[in-house]
C-alpha cells in the first residue's frame, strides 16, 4: 500500500512557475513508476508526465508541456516533483500524483495507476 499526498499547488500568473511535490508513504516508493496527471474543469483527466522507478530514468511528457515541465524523484526522500515553468492559463487543473508499475503505461493510460493522491489545484491567471 502506498499513500500519496500532493502539495505546492496555488494561484500563479501566466509565465510564472510552480513546483509540485508528492510525498509517498511506505518503503516501496522506489519500486514504483510515478506520474503526474491533471484534470481541468469539464475535461477528461490526462497524463502530464511519468518517470521510471529509478531517479534519472526515462521520463515521458505530454506534448503540451514538453520543454516547460520537468518530472523528477528522490527515492531517498520518498518524493516526486513536477517543476512547471512558463505556465499558461490552459495549465489550470487539479494535478494528481500517481503510482504504477511501468512509466510508459502510466503515460499512456490512467488505467495503469495503482495508487492516486488526492490532488492539488493549480490556477494560472492570464
Amino acid at each position: 500500500q502506498v499513500q500519496l499526498v500532493e502539495s505546492g499547488g496555488g494561484l500563479v500568473q501566466a509565465g510564472g512557475s510552480l513546483r509540485l511535490s508528492c510525498a509517498a508513504s511506505g518503503r516501496t516508493f522506489g519500486s514504483y513508476a510515478m506520474g503526474w496527471f491533471r484534470q481541468a474543469p469539464g475535461k477528461e483527466r490526462e497524463a502530464v508526465a511519468a518517470i521510471t522507478s529509478w531517479s534519472g530514468g526515462t521520463a515521458y511528457y505530454a506534448d503540451s508541456v514538453k520543454g516547460r515541465f520537468s518530472i523528477s524523484r528522490d527515492n531517498a526522500k520518498n518524493k516526486l516533483y513536477l517543476q512547471m515553468n512558463s505556465l499558461k492559463p490552459e495549465d489550470t487543473a487539479v494535478y494528481y500524483c500517481a503510482a504504477g508499475q511501468y512509466a510508459e503505461d502510466l503515460y499512456h493510460s490512467d488505467s495503469a495507476v495503482r495508487y492516486w493522491g488526492q490532488g492539488t489545484p493549480v490556477t494560472v491567471s492570464s
